[in-house]
């Protein structure tokens, strides 16, 4: 196989409602599309990156600008060697940038399986053709806002609640809904690194909610107080922006800093990657979920494969198109009995809707 013409599309897509996380709140989903021509076919991925560096240092802009001057460059180079399995080692020489290596190498891949006949979840290793759907909830102006939302979603289907918090927002919350919808709610709540060691206290308060997990409660790079904390609440700790590739994985399982992770694609450079994360935690016997990054059908798509892998045991944040959008720039996914099917047609088994596509489009560049 070999790369031909890449296009980067830069895409505002509108959010039904603002999503607010400790981090800050988005109204539209600003998002570039890696959309790969090689000469079997083309590909195309989703960059997960943000519009601004605050989930992690990358952003869109810096994607789109990496991918331009030097990862698509370096695919172009294999020639006909060009493999999805090759993008990693091709570009293992730049730092980070990690979900600009997984857009690239996503839709070289989704290529390479439209080509072969084969859908991601076969290529990944899927056991499931349907996937536990959950919702993550973000901070909401007053309580009565959330008690609302949270029906809502409950009303809907959903299987798991996620509750985003930060300081002044987490015990009053996170008790009202669990004294209002019992204890029989999968509830978990997702901190994004809004805390400190000074907190342990204040986080040590939620143990008696019977929380499925607290995910990223302190800074990513502090594996050592994710494990001190872990020691101190009884609340299981899940870590998210902290783990960055297998080898991170397996080190933080070994001193004790997490007993459940969330597997971003983006976060650690790609399917393949999540895919080792997966079996390194699988073998130390630790679960997995899917978290999300407000994916279109693109790639949400790709998301439900992974999702599908047999330590998938935990509801993910692979929500149904409705969650974010009143119109997905796929036909949209759609929750049946809190599950979601995972797609079975080749590649990531979608394809954007032109006329949606052209009207969220900001601009356009082709790599060649």
């Amino acid at each position: 196989m070999k790369l031909e013409a890449v296009e980067l599309i830069r895409l505002d897509v509108p959010l039904k409602s603002a999503f607010r996380t400790s981090e800050g709140s988005v109204s539209v989903h600003e998002v570039v599309w890696v959309h790969a021509i090689t000469d079997v076919g083309e590909g195309w991925a989703e960059c997960a990156a943000n519009a601004l560096p605050d989930y992690s240092s990358e952003y869109h802009t810096a994607a789109a600008g990496v991918l331009r001057e030097f990862f698509i460059p370096e695919a172009m180079k294999l020639g006909n060697d060009l493999t999805a399995e090759a993008i990693a080692p091709a570009l293992h020489w730049a730092k980070g940038h990690r979900m600009a290596k997984a857009a690239l190498e996503t839709a070289v891949l989704d290529a390479q399986l439209r080509a072969s006949g084969m859908s991601f979840a076969a290529y990944l290793g899927a056991t499931k053709t349907k996937v536990p759907a959950g919702v993550s909830v973000g901070i909401m102006d007053t309580l009565p806002e959330l008690m609302k939302t949270v029906e809502g979603y409950l009303a809907d289907g959903y299987l798991r609640i996620k509750l985003k918090i930060e300081p002044g927002w987490d015990y009053e919350p996170v008790k009202l809904v669990r004294e209002t919808f019992g204890e029989d709610l999968l509830l978990q709540v997702d901190a994004n690194t809004a805390y400190t060691r000074d907190d342990f206290d204040l986080l040590k308060r939620l143990d008696e909610f019977n929380l499925l997990l607290i995910e990223q409660p302190i800074e990513e790079e502090d594996i050592l107080g994710h494990a001190r904390l872990a020691e101190y609440i009884q609340t299981p700790v899940c870590l998210d922006e902290s783990i960055v590739s297998a080898g991170v994985a397996r080190d933080a399982i070994e001193i004790g800093a997490t007993s459940i992770i969330n597997i971003k694609p983006a976060r650690v450079g790609g399917y393949i990657e999540a895919v080792k994360i997966h079996d390194v935690a699988q073998a130390a016997g630790i679960p997995v979920w899917c978290g999300g990054m407000l994916e279109t059908g693109i790639g949400r798509a790709a998301n439900l494969a992974l999702a599908a892998l047999p330590n998938f045991t935990l509801p993910g944040d692979t929500s149904a198109s409705a969650r974010y959008f009143e119109t997905d720039t796929t036909e949209p996914f759609v929750l049946v009995d809190g599950h979601i099917d995972v797609p079975t047609g080749p590649g990531i088994g979608v394809d954007p809707i032109r006329e949606v596509v052209d009207r969220f489009t900001v601009s356009t560049e082709w790599v060649k």
